[in-house]
């Protein structure tokens, strides 16, 4: 089956073309339109001077797109994107192979799209890692709902803890589907007296964006505390985390 051309198909470049020699001493190469080019400079202005809150997503989308599809007009890519995943941040979180449902999306945008998503998961995660939880409970919050709350499935993540409440490791366990994920009380203890770890937080998402336990959520809480206390491991926690707001179990009692 043949596909129509793609913005993307004839430049899968990792920098910008500000960065690289200019397209008119390219042979061959076609020199990017004045209009593009003085649209794209007054764009990296704006964001220069006023960061991202001075642009609306559908221009910092833009921003991010330059670099894939260096010489043509990506404002309706940009917006045929938005219209499709709603916002900036579903975009961004999309998998790869609806974003190529998209005409002009190809490995050169997906990559670019991807880099942008594995940075912001990095710096949320570099917020919380080997620092004590009490202390940074908020940039733990953020984390979670920036690593989970987009996602399209159920995923389920377990943090581990030392002595002193620092966060020693974060590791996903398992993926589901769009309302349920297996999860194993016996590998996760396993987990934990693996890392040396003293105490646990479980993190869930929950796709359709209500936090709301499940009581298969809240059995699978209880024989996770059950095989933690036969080790002598503190549950701290566990969080189902939504579209804009997580559940505490601690906080609703049920632990």
């Amino acid at each position: 089956m043949t596909r129509g051309p793609h913005f993307s198909d004839s430049q899968a470049a990792l920098f910008d073309v500000d960065e690289a020699p200019p397209p008119a001493a390219l042979p061959g190469s076609k020199a990017q339109p004045s209009y593009i080019r003085d649209h794209r400079a007054r764009l990296r202005e704006r964001f220069l001077v006023g960061g991202a809150d001075a642009l609306p997503d559908y221009e910092l989308l833009e921003l991010v797109l330059f670099r894939a599809i260096p010489r043509r007009d990506v404002k309706p890519l940009a917006r045929q994107l938005l219209e499709k995943f709603g916002d900036f941040n579903h975009t961004l979180s999309a998998p790869r192979h609806r974003l190529t449902e998209v005409p002009g999306v190809g490995d050169a945008v997906v990559t670019e799209l991807k880099i942008v998503e594995a940075a912001a998961h990095r710096f949320a995660r570099g917020q919380v890692l080997d620092r004590q939880v009490v202390s940074s409970w908020d940039a733990l919050i953020n984390y979670c709902h920036t690593a989970m709350s987009h996602l399209e499935i159920e995923e389920f993540r377990i943090l581990f803890l030392d002595r002193k409440n620092v966060l020693i490791a974060d590791e996903p366990q398992a993926r589901g589907t769009v309302d349920h994920v297996p999860v194993y009380p016996r590998e996760v203890v396993k987990r934990a007296l693996e890392l040396n770890a003293s105490a646990l937080i479980l993190v869930h998402n929950h796709p359709s964006g209500d936090p709301t336990p499940s009581q298969a959520d809240i059995d699978m809480t209880a024989q996770i505390q059950a095989a933690a206390d036969a080790l002598g491991l503190t549950l701290h926690d566990h969080l189902v985390i939504g579209k804009s707001r997580e559940l505490s179990f601690r906080a609703e009692g049920l632990i």
